[in-house]
């Protein structure tokens, strides 16, 4: 017969690994799978568990189970998860200015940003700039007296940034600016230069294959309020245009101010127009409101089969436009705004726990046409042509 004392007991509980130091395995573990759903802005897959913790499916499996069952974390579907809001924990408190709900741009990126904030457990306070430095800067002084942890920043005017981002920073709020930069905030948007060097090479190849790179004049849409980086896309859209066409001289390049806006890009265009004897003509746009607006103005005046257009943003309005038969409209720069909502939150994340984070940010592009549309947004059939009538071509 064989004596066992009770911890010795086959009938006992077995006991966890444990470290030389006396720490559990099991913990440890755990505690890594809360710190990366912790850390994350919305939900988290099992296989993203798995990779970022280097631990095996069963075991990732069997503790985000457990981390179910204790209540701190939430299963959102069979294989997804996200953190909890514990009773007495402070969530963050994060104050978003929205460039303006006018565009459908800037609402992509508020809802995107919205969204985000949600799964994340963060309390989001959301103002509109109304596309008015004037109404920013009361934006601005709301954010100071609210004390929150962070404030994300979207509008346009460059000289209005500066005193935003004093009042911001004077209060030591941390701060990121979208898509034109602020002094002392960190950058989430475009690269510019880079978007602009895609859209400038297909306006280039579609010249040579249309018109044998014959053309009399660029007309390049801007937006000089939004200061010299967002008119680097122009600049640059000149640089990758001249990679095609060598020869291209910079004389024939023409620059209007739309505003960033259908309508006053449209009144641009046809004050030009009057006085342009143009046969050939390359259009580019700030934005895609600016390309649309001046294509109008072109086909009001009977010239528009004298034009190759490209725009930024592929929004809606500019997709509608290349499935359109015989349009103008070669291609629009992608720039995603539904997806600016998961980085900028986990960006913003990382500044509140004070993590290092970088000095700019840059959303990757690609070149929308009419060959690859239907791939890259096939969905957008699903959107009624009452929604889509009712969507402004507007600056983003």
């Amino acid at each position: 017969m064989i004596f066992c004392s009770a911890e010795e007991s086959p009938m006992s509980p077995k006991r966890e690994p444990t470290t030389r130091n006396g720490t559990v395995q099991s913990v440890i573990r755990a505690c890594e799978i809360l710190k990366y759903l912790q850390q994350s802005s919305g939900d988290v897959s099992l296989d993203a568990v798995c990779r970022n913790t280097f631990l095996p499916r069963p075991s990732a499996y069997r503790l985000l189970s457990t981390l179910v069952g204790c209540g701190m974390i939430e299963r959102i579907s069979k294989n997804s998860y996200r953190t909890v809001v514990l009773a007495g924990v402070k969530k963050p408190r994060i104050g978003y200015a929205s460039q303006t709900e006018e565009f459908s741009f800037s609402r992509l990126v508020c809802d995107s940003i919205r969204s985000s904030a949600y799964h994340a457990g963060i309390e989001l306070l959301v103002l509109d700039n109304h596309y008015s430095p004037k109404a920013a800067l009361r934006n601005a002084d709301t954010f100071v007296r609210e004390n929150l942890d962070l404030v994300i920043e979207f509008q346009t005017n460059h000289q209005s940034a500066s005193l935003v981002a004093a009042k911001i920073l004077q209060a030591e709020i941390p701060m990121i600016a979208i898509e034109v930069p602020h002094p002392g905030a960190t950058y989430y948007g475009a690269d510019n230069y880079r978007a602009g060097i895609l859209g400038g090479r297909a306006l280039g190849k579609a010249c040579l294959q249309q018109w044998q790179g014959i053309v009399d004049e660029v007309v390049l849409m801007e937006l000089p309020v939004a200061g010299p980086l967002p008119r680097s896309r122009m600049t640059a859209t000149l640089a990758g245009l001249r990679e095609i066409l060598p020869r291209f001289p910079e004389e024939k390049a023409v620059f209007l101010d739309g505003n960033g806006r259908f309508e006053g890009s449209l009144a641009a265009m046809r004050k030009h127009l009057r006085r342009s004897r143009a046969k050939k003509i390359l259009l580019a746009g700030l934005n895609d409101p600016s390309c649309l607006g001046a294509l109008q103005a072109l086909e009001e005046s009977g010239r528009s089969q004298d034009c190759l257009a490209v725009g930024h943003n592929a929004s809606i309005e500019a997709r509608r436009e290349m499935r359109r038969p015989r349009s103008r409209l070669i291609g629009s720069v992608g720039y995603f705004p539904e997806k600016y909502g998961e980085a900028v939150i986990q960006l913003a994340m990382d500044m509140i726990q004070r993590r290092e984070v970088p000095a700019a940010t840059f959303v990757k592009h690609r070149l929308i046409h009419p060959g690859n549309v239907d791939t890259a947004y096939p969905n957008d059939h699903e959107i009624s042509m009452a929604n889509s009538d009712s969507l402004l071509y507007s600056k983003r």
